[in-house]
């Protein structure tokens, strides 16, 4: 039996999680879980699932929650509470793996936590590896742990991975969607509501991730994630638009050979992958699993074509972070983070993000000394100018 602690259970990723836990309660359980705000949620999990412990973004949170817990069960785990509540649950002795589907840079030090109490970890926060690569990495080298992606691009390639063990890589094909406005020119970007960015043609995620998908910034900062992950050069990953999102990702090898992974798009595959790793588990199984792919069902056909770069900018600004390396990713995450938080609030354009990053890269001087502080620090400093270039309106 492997006991799980998902860090971020009321989300997208974690109540697919959960969907996968529970189909599968003979070899998976629940050590623990943590959530900010969606109490009620977390409370009929906690009934649901019994964690040994919870923990809640702040004090007024976890009264709340008590008080919840109380009215509908006699059942009562341990609740920590804030940043430090999400260290001690990544690094609890009960926990066997973590799976880590915090949205941002908060996901960074539980990571770093996990690891140093030798956790393997389920992987969904690529804001943590795009900031802090080099000192996660090197943690997790260190510590012998294995840190499994979840994101569905990652967990095609390390499966195209799997046998090909010692034999180089030409080339990673990372497959993106093309979110909702594929096609579209600037002029029509210039008109984007929030309501259209927020509806993604193909996948069910959270709202930060779904404006990233739409700004193909997401798929930027899997490229770097690809990058640390997978131990190639941001020059052999290639970003190629796949709007069926049918083929994941896949691997070119020195004969030639691609090797891909494909599948109907649906988050529970790369999790259970993750919780099962090498085995795979059964999602087929009862009403509401995973469906079979029907290849005949594309009356077009699996279509691929290149990123417009000129329309959307945001993935050449990552691949240009990544080249300079340091603290500069953390900076461009950073900026990213305030200005979708910005856009969400509607306080800036859809095209003020990506024209913002690029200023913010533009007048920001990397550091090359890196440290968890020395992370932090600079991604403070990217938050703290950008909020200036919002509030005062010169974007």
């Amino acid at each position: 039996m492997k006991r799980i602690s998902i860090l971020g259970s009321t989300g997208s990723i974690g109540t697919q999680a959960l969907d996968v836990i529970d189909r599968n309660r003979d070899k998976l359980s629940v050590a623990a879980l943590s959530c900010s705000r969606s109490l009620e949620l977390l409370a009929e999990q906690t009934v649901k699932f019994r964690p040994a412990a919870v923990s809640i973004e702040d004090e007024s949170g976890a009264k709340a929650y008590r008080d919840i817990m109380k009215s509908r069960s006699d059942y009562m785990p341990e609740i920590f509470v804030g940043g430090e509540g999400l260290k001690t649950i990544a690094s609890m002795e009960d926990a066997d793996m973590i799976l880590n589907s915090l949205m941002g840079m908060r996901g960074l030090e539980p990571t770093m936590a996990a690891v140093e109490a030798g956790k393997d970890i389920a992987f969904a926060n690529k804001e943590t590896l795009v900031a802090g690569g080099s000192i996660v990495m090197e943690a997790v080298r260190r510590k012998g742990v294995r840190l499994l992606p979840v994101d569905s691009e990652h967990s095609a390639i390390f499966q195209s991975l799997q046998g090909n063990e010692g034999n180089p890589i030409r080339r990673i094909i990372l497959t993106a969607s093309g979110g909702p406005f594929r096609g579209y020119s600037r002029e029509q970007l210039e008109k984007v509501t929030l309501e259209q960015a927020l509806k993604h043609p193909n996948w069910s995620m959270g709202s930060k991730i779904t404006i990233d998908s739409a700004t193909m910034m997401n798929k930027g900062l899997e490229i770097i994630e690809a990058m640390w992950l997978f131990d190639v050069p941001v020059e052999r990953i290639q970003a190629v638009v796949h709007p069926q999102s049918v083929l994941h990702s896949a691997v070119e090898y020195e004969d030639g050979s691609v090797v891909g992974q494909m599948g109907n798009p649906d988050m529970r595959v790369p999790i259970a992958y993750a919780f099962s790793y090498p085995d795979r588990l059964n999602l087929t199984n009862e009403d509401g699993g995973v469906a079979s792919l029907d290849l005949f069902s594309f009356d077009g056909g699996l279509t691929f074509s290149p990123v417009d770069t000129d329309v959307f900018r945001t993935v050449e600004f990552a691949c240009e972070a990544a080249r300079r390396g340091g603290s500069m990713p953390a900076a461009l995450n950073g900026a990213n983070e305030v200005l979708v938080d910005g856009f969400l609030k509607g306080r800036i354009r859809f095209t003020d993000i990506q024209d913002t990053l690029e200023r913010v890269m533009d007048r920001y001087e990397p550091v090359y000394d890196l440290s968890l502080e020395t992370i932090l620090e600079e991604d403070s400093k990217a938050r703290r100018y950008t909020e200036k270039i919002m509030e005062h309106g010169i974007i």
